[in-house]
């Protein structure tokens, strides 16, 4: 299963539940796992543990579905929208003009200290000025499970 497969899959759902697909996303990722599954079975990893599969498949592709559903909605209110790393991977000589001045307005001075870029996986913004609208950490629930696990306590 790729994120094409994902897509697809969201789109057979969408078609039967239409504007109310948002309350069947769990729903939605459990079936994802159930083929998942079936497609690891076929060429299982090395360490041959499925849930450790399903949890990075679904952590790398969570963010690009829901990249997927919002972007059209987005794009149609006159903003833009784009993956956090694209401008937290690249410097801003290597980014296009309107993205660099995006990335500058993300950053977080702290003076003396430099400056920060926060940890979102979308941001929303205006093209005409370059004003962040929106952030968006789209994180699985599976993230917060490990953090609970790896502290021993939950970061929530």
């Amino acid at each position: 299963m790729n994120i094409k497969d994902l897509i697809e899959l969201y789109e057979k759902w969408r078609a039967r539940y239409g504007d109310e697909i948002h309350k069947h996303v769990s729903e939605l990722l459990c079936e994802a796992k159930k083929r998942h599954h079936e497609d690891w079975l076929k060429k299982p990893t090395p360490n041959r543990d499925h849930e450790q599969s399903w949890r990075a498949f679904k952590g790398k592709n969570y963010e690009k579905l829901i990249l997927y559903i919002i972007k059209k909605e987005v794009e149609s209110l006159g903003l833009k929208i784009v993956n956090g790393n694209t401008l937290e991977r690249s410097s801003g000589r290597n980014l296009p003009v309107e993205l660099s001045l995006v990335k500058r307005n993300l950053l977080v001075d702290y003076g003396e200290f430099g400056s920060y870029l926060p940890d979102v996986d979308l941001i929303i913004y205006k093209p005409e000025s370059h004003r962040i609208v929106a952030l968006s950490q789209a994180k699985s629930p599976c993230v917060k499970g490990l953090r609970k696990q790896d502290t021993g306590k939950s970061s929530y």
